[in-house]
């Protein structure tokens, strides 16, 4: 059976000085340090085959799937799939202390952390995941893909493919900004997960980067 390796990579920083949930709005950028993220995952995979570049239709990961695409002579394709997750707090600011969370009226959206009852939910978001993954292993097999994508997503499809309970405490989440999470396949079975992350000395640059919100 062929082997085949299918790395899914979380977009770079975000312009957002406003500091808002940006979940799915437009307009929302990498940042300069975002862009040179970008870059430095495009680096990090420069010795790899990969034949296959696929982003979610959001600007940032499009502009992060740019440098890579452009080193292996691809274009960017988009698949909806690998879009951030939908959330009702979209558009708001969620900072600890800011009122989101803290307002009573908003408590009514809290109510379900499992389902959750403020977004989409982790089933859908991981057999859409799911379902991108193996999309990209079919196009790239016997060789490499990158598909960008957003913390959550990412994190909900590692969780999913692991077999483990799908809601979490966000803060545990292994997934940086421009970190690599690399699904090893041996024909059509995941044999092996790997985590790398290429622009971790960029990231120890932002103060803000670890909690970029609506990544």
């Amino acid at each position: 059976m062929s082997k085949t390796v299918v790395h899914v990579l979380r977009h770079g920083e975000v312009y957002n000085p406003g500091q808002i949930l940006y979940g799915r709005l437009p307009g929302f950028r990498l940042s300069e340090l975002g862009v040179q993220m970008a870059k430095a995952a495009a680096q990090g995979l420069a010795e790899r085959t990969v034949v296959h570049v696929v982003a979610s239709p959001l600007e940032r990961a499009q502009q992060t799937a740019e440098p890579i695409a452009a080193q292996f002579g691809l274009s960017v394709g988009v698949d909806e799939r690998l879009i951030e997750s939908a959330n009702w707090f979209e558009g708001k600011k969620v900072s600890p202390g800011d009122g989101s969370f803290r307002d009573p009226r908003n408590w009514w959206v809290l109510r379900d952390p499992v389902t959750p009852s403020w977004g989409e939910a982790y089933r859908a978001i991981a057999e859409r995941m799911f379902a991108a993954l193996h999309a990209a292993r079919v196009a790239a097999e016997g060789r490499e893909a990158v598909l960008v994508s957003h913390q959550l997503p990412i994190w909900t499809l590692r969780r999913y493919v692991e077999r483990k309970r799908l809601w979490h405490d966000p803060r545990r989440r292994q997934c940086g900004l421009a970190s690599l999470t690399s699904f090893h396949f041996d024909g059509a079975k995941v044999v092996g997960i790997g985590y790398s992350e290429p622009a971790a000395h960029l990231v120890n640059l932002s103060p803000t980067a670890r909690t970029a919100k609506g990544a």
